[in-house]
């Protein structure tokens, strides 16, 4: 058995996989991964299932070491600047890391979240189905919290394989506006406010984290009363309190909530929220449900697509001698006019 040693977590870092389903009618939080493609995609890049669980980190990436076999580890999220005992290596692709050497995961560059998979999985004992970590109600995950230094998480079994990497133009693009379809309880809202929404740019205020972000900005008027029978709440769910000011609800929501919620942000999309912090803008764009169901649709298509786009990694030096002369450089050339 391998282990995943944590020499430094970072600002948060949890164990999660996809979510825990199912049991958000008995009052479980779903949890799981923020940035669902990111994940999958690390997962994917070491030769796992796309559900396996991985760590997910915030801000900064901190130090982390194996112990037992070397093992294949991708770093993928936002923009974090990575490397093995001093020498960079490079993100949104597979490398081997050897026992003694240490990982380090910088400050992220663009954006927030990132995450670490390990071929294998962290192999923490399944909570109702699922790996995930909620912190809150301490269920899931490594013990039930947030990762500590010292902490050794064990590893499932995993084969050998190659260093491997995914083309860049795979990755799917971020909208410069949140789709989203309107309610469920968008008729607790008049024109104007359904209007602001599709128009006006609102702000993460610094109460954000994985269960929801606050906003601030043009205000979101009820038409009618600001309280509903309490009902389930949805990944991406912008609820309205009676402030008038929206709270887009992630990945540790509540199960049920009793504001009026006017628009769902669609699941594509949420992986770009996400990766925004306190300070962003954001501006959302109202999509008929039909477009919503084909968005989903080729993105699940996207994700079951990554494995076959596998290709071996280059390693060493990019203008190494022996690896130019086996480029073909003049690829092209033509003799005659041009």
């Amino acid at each position: 058995m391998g282990l995943l040693h944590v020499r430094d977590p970072g600002l948060l870092a949890t164990v999660q996989d996809a979510g825990r389903y199912g049991w958000q009618r008995f009052g479980v939080v779903v949890a799981g991964a923020m940035d669902l493609l990111a994940y999958r995609i690390a997962n994917v890049l070491v030769g796992n299932p796309p559900d396996a669980a991985a760590i997910e980190f915030t801000l900064t990436g901190g130090r982390w070491e194996i112990e037992g076999e070397p093992r294949r580890v991708a770093v993928t999220g936002a923009a974090f600047l990575a490397a093995v005992d001093g020498r960079p290596v490079p993100a949104w692709r597979s490398f081997l890391l050897r026992p003694g050497q240490v990982l380090t995961i910088g400050r992220a560059e663009d954006g927030l979240r990132g995450y670490l998979a390990v071929a294998g999985g962290v192999d923490v004992a399944p909570v109702l189905g699922s790996r995930s970590t909620h912190v809150r109600s301490g269920i899931g995950g490594w013990q039930g919290r947030a990762l500590r230094p010292d902490d050794a998480l064990p590893l499932g079994a995993a084969a050998a394989g190659a260093e491997l990497e995914l083309p860049e133009a795979v990755r799917w693009p971020r909208p410069s506006r949140l789709r989203v379809v309107l309610g469920p309880q968008a008729g607790h809202f008049g024109r104007d406010a359904i209007a602001t929404l599709a128009t006006d740019a609102f702000l993460v205020t610094a109460d954000a984290d994985r269960m929801g972000y606050r906003l601030s900005g043009p205000t979101l008027r009820h038409a009618g009363s600001d309280n509903i029978v309490s009902d389930g709440i949805a990944l991406g769910s912008i609820q309205v309190p009676a402030s008038g000011h929206p709270i887009v609800l992630l990945a540790d929501r509540q199960p049920t909530g009793g504001y009026p919620k006017i628009a769902t942000i669609v699941t594509p999309d949420i992986g770009t929220i996400a990766q925004v912090g306190p300070g962003a803008s954001l501006r959302f764009e109202i999509v008929e449900l039909d477009a919503a169901r084909r968005l989903r649709l080729a993105w699940d298509a996207h994700i079951a697509a990554l494995p076959g786009l596998l290709r071996p990694a280059e390693t060493g030096d990019p203008l190494d001698s022996a690896r130019l002369l086996g480029l073909n450089l003049v690829g092209g050339v033509t003799a005659g006019e041009c």
